[in-house]
């Protein structure tokens, strides 16, 4: 069988020094993923210049903060697949992200303003603490629940199972689907509600819970971030001489992973990469891109003890990733940017072959792989968001579950992690 040679990618010694990542290794610092950017949402990274504008896959290290502003939205992925979300006006600090010597993840999050929900999965035993105004909730086991903090009163409402806080009164339980509020003009004592109060947001999360569910099934890599992203916006294929590689759909010829992204610059780190790809996260962080002849681009998961930077590839002769920019902390953006949001599909969206999924909201269309298959025989296919999707969005972003995307090529029904309602359809042609 033939295999194509592989060519080594020769990075710059500051890159080398910084995708290896020696010091993070060493201290066990960990790094996780800005999963999903809606409006308006900013980072601090401790880099002097203040809270920046954030975007899609920026890693999120220890001492780094994050707030959303009045039409924002965030949501943060850790390793195993637990998520932390925020709504608009909220702000959280990430004080801890470290392990033991024994691999044990510990992760502890202020939440300094706003509302947050929280869905841990506690697959490996690994802890999580919320801070939330005098108030602080640790878990080591699964918990999904929603809290709030203000200069006035804290809530914590819990979706599954039951949780304990620790107030300055005292340690208190929750129970399922109950709800406790406390008092900081008085001594941060609680009250119980007799029921869970529902929140507007409460079907934003739990559409995400959902997708993340549905999608991240059967995975049989060490880590759960980013995965459910790769089984909804691609698939496995045989590379003759490779194996079962990953690849994203709308690909094509002229298509590269490097092609959309931004460098994002951290201290004691330097320069990370960042896709503008929904799914632009495990395949930039292990593993290898492999240049096929004929196959073009797929991903080859493996190397999961090594977290990458962003640039790691074989077999692509003469080709050339953009390279760490040097002697600035600003990020720099390559192609479309880290700007891409998926949070809401535009009126009218143009998929064509070499977009890759930029754009597509994820869980928007709940058969994607029917809609590659359109668009690689028309070359594009064009999505219309229907009013009920439109009327669905609140305080600025818009949920997921109202697209339809059908035509000629038979693509599909109303998407979303289990859902079909909306109205919408999707005409496809030749540009």
């Amino acid at each position: 069988m033939y295999k194509p040679r592989f060519h080594s990618l020769i990075l710059t010694a500051m890159a080398c020094a910084l995708f290896a990542l020696p010091a993070a290794a060493e201290s066990q610092v960990r790094i996780v993923r800005l999963s999903d950017v809606q409006g308006g949402v900013q980072i601090d990274k401790n880099t002097g210049l203040g809270f920046e504008n954030a975007f899609l896959n920026l890693p999120i290290t220890q001492g780094t903060q994050l707030r959303t502003r009045d039409n924002g939205r965030a949501e943060i992925e850790f390793e195993d697949g637990s998520t932390l979300r925020l709504t608009p006006q909220t702000t959280v600090e990430f004080g801890t992200l470290g392990a033991t010597d024994g691999g044990k993840r510990i992760s502890a999050v202020n939440l300094v303003e706003g509302r947050a929900y929280v869905n841990w999965l506690g697959k490996s035993g690994d802890e999580f603490t919320l801070d939330f105004s005098r108030e602080k909730v640790t878990v080591t086991q699964p918990a999904h629940f929603r809290v709030a903090a203000s200069s006035k009163q804290a809530e914590i409402a819990s979706f599954k199972n039951e949780l304990e806080v620790v107030a300055p009164s005292g340690t208190v339980k929750v129970d399922k689907k109950k709800m406790l509020a406390f008092d900081a003009d008085d001594n941060s004592q609680s009250t119980i509600a007799k029921s869970l109060k529902e929140d507007q947001y409460d079907d934003w999360d739990k559409q995400s819970v959902d997708y993340h569910d549905q999608y991240a099934k059967n995975n049989s890599t060490p880590y759960g971030y980013g995965y459910s992203d790769l089984n909804y916006y691609g698939a496995y294929t045989n590379f003759p001489g490779y194996g079962m590689l990953w690849q994203p759909y709308f690909t094509g010829v002229g298509w590269n992973p490097y092609m959309d992204g931004a460098w994002s610059w951290y201290p004691g780190m330097g320069y990370m990469w960042a896709s503008a790809y929904p799914w632009g996260w495990m395949p930039y962080r292990y593993g290898n891109w492999v240049y096929a002849p004929g196959m073009g681009w797929g991903w080859q998961p493996g190397g999961f003890s090594t977290w990458h930077g962003g640039l790691n590839y074989v077999g692509a002769t003469g080709f050339r990733a953009p390279v760490a920019p040097q002697g600035t902390v600003s990020a720099v953006v390559v192609g479309k940017g880290g700007t891409a949001s998926t949070s809401s599909l535009r009126t009218n969206l143009i998929v064509s072959r070499g977009s890759a999924g930029l754009e597509i909201p994820r869980g928007s269309v709940s058969n994607l792989h029917q809609l590659n298959s359109q668009v690689a025989k028309t070359g594009w296919a064009q999505l219309q968001a229907g009013a009920q999707f439109s009327s669905l969005g609140r305080s600025g972003g818009s949920d997921f579950s109202g697209v339809n995307a059908t035509g000629p090529a038979g693509a599909g029904h109303a998407g979303g992690a289990g859902s079909g309602h909306g109205s919408g359809q999707a005409a496809a042609g030749h540009k």
